[in-house]
């Protein structure tokens, strides 16, 4: 199961962005769905996760706060919505159809650039 992710873009500190993980194929509203990102010279890394059942979300302790993750059933996609971007954010970000990074299948990242 692979997904796309978009929305990314260049933002200055403080700025917000939301980015959308969609799947053509399939019905997302079935799935646990993760955000991952990687930043440059840096180990891919998770970033929140939703479930697929009781709507309970992770988030790592770096965006705790600051990145909410939800589902529009009915468009079909994942949101991850991101505010108070600082530049340690910049990253390529991923969407899966997992929590886990060793089980995911890779789509299209979307570039998320912070800087002044």
């Amino acid at each position: 199961v692979q997904l796309q992710a978009s929305g990314g873009g260049s933002v200055q500190p403080g700025g917000s962005l939301r980015l959308s993980c969609a799947a053509s194929r399939f019905t997302l509203d079935y799935y646990v769905i993760g955000w991952f990102r990687q930043a440059p010279g840096k180990e891919r890394e998770g970033v929140s996760c939703i479930s697929s059942n009781d709507g309970s979300i992770y988030y790592a302790d770096s965006v705790k706060g600051r990145f909410t993750t939800s589902r529009d059933n009915a468009k079909n996609t994942v949101y991850l919505q991101m505010n108070s971007l600082k530049p340690e954010d910049t990253a390529l970000y991923y969407c899966a159809a997992t929590c886990n990074a060793d089980d995911a299948s890779w789509g299209q990242g979307t570039e998320v650039t912070v800087s002044s």
